[in-house]
């Protein structure tokens, strides 16, 4: 029997429209959207389904958003695994980014209701933790992981001695072979960036992103968020939860609290994560639950030979039939 992981998106899957034809099709899915409503007070499902965009995009809308989006395709998934009589128990979860919280949920060991409400502070933190414009993130394409490092450690070198003392700048996501994302203060992203193009770098380009995620300008964010993850309900996971921040399986509801504080100003080793599930743990077919495809694209690129199928459009039950009999 094949093993199976469920991976979840982070932000930037966001889509308007998202969840609504799983809404459509499932019971389940369309009561997670409720259910988000009611925790927030305020007609989530509408920004899903109807946008605007730009709000949509906001990050203190967006995290919540995309939560909910994914754990409507969870339950929309085992409804309908439920109903075929399917086996699509997952070995293991991982989520990317703000994904994590969508994955702990998945594992039993997060209330849904309270994890809306956690990443709608999470995202209001982040924002809140730079003013606009001061931070910035790049992404590093056909260049080495630890080629950028170099990098960041060249520029961080610089900016201890020169007239941008202070600046910081660091790797914020291993995302996959060649694809590496740096975040900081916007003038040392800039150098970082024009030094890797120096060195061979095929693009290093400004992402449209609110903030310097996954950076040490972070930190604020990752003190304000401590005491509500203190607080909250978490149970020891039913599933191992691959975490971001040590590309490792936590399995008791301390370590996961823990890394979900960590991975705030800490960076994502999701390349390593893949390979630890691929590796370690058996996995041989990855299913990204929630919108879009971008982990589907960077699992392809960790793990040449995997098995991936995206499911935040219900139409994809069935390449999902087809894998499971084959095994």
């Amino acid at each position: 029997m094949t093993r199976i992981a469920y991976v979840f998106p982070g932000q930037g899957a966001q889509k308007v429209g998202m969840g609504r034809e799983w809404a459509e099709r499932s019971a389940a899915a369309r009561r997670t959207f409720e259910e988000a409503d009611a925790a927030l007070g305020e007609p989530l499902t509408q920004l899903c389904w109807e946008g605007p965009e730009e709000e949509l995009g906001l990050t203190a809308n967006t995290q919540p958003a995309i939560l909910t989006a994914s754990v409507a395709v969870l339950r929309g998934l085992e409804e309908e695994a439920a109903e075929q009589g399917w086996d699509v128990a997952p070995a293991a979860v991982a989520g990317h980014s703000l994904g994590e919280y969508s994955a702990l949920v998945a594992a039993g060991a997060l209330d849904f209701a309270e994890a809306v409400v956690l990443v709608r502070r999470r995202g209001e933190l982040m924002q809140r933790a730079v003013p606009a414009g001061v931070g910035a993130m790049a992404a590093i394409l056909a260049m080495s992981a630890e080629d950028v490092a170099a990098v960041v450690d060249a520029v961080a070198a610089g900016a201890a001695t020169g007239a941008d003392r202070g600046e910081v700048v660091a790797v914020a996501n291993y995302n996959a072979p060649g694809q590496t994302v740096i975040a900081g203060h916007a003038g040392a992203v800039e150098r970082a960036c024009e030094l890797a193009r120096q060195r061979g770098a095929r693009k290093a380009t400004r992402l449209d992103v609110s903030a310097p995620f996954h950076s040490p300008l972070m930190a604020p964010a990752r003190e304000g968020m401590a005491p509500h993850l203190a607080a909250a309900a978490l149970a020891d996971p039913r599933v191992p939860v691959v975490v971001n921040v040590d590309a490792a399986p936590v399995t008791g509801a301390e370590a996961a609290r823990d890394a979900l504080v960590r991975q705030i100003d800490g960076p994502v080793r999701w390349v390593e994560s893949v390979e630890h599930m691929e590796r370690a743990m058996g996995v041989g077919l990855f299913l990204e639950v929630g919108p879009g495809t971008v982990l589907t694209g960077m699992i392809k690129r960790i793990v040449g030979d995997a098995r991936t199928l995206a499911l935040g459009e219900p139409r994809n039950l069935d390449k999902l039939r087809e894998l499971l009999a084959a095994g």
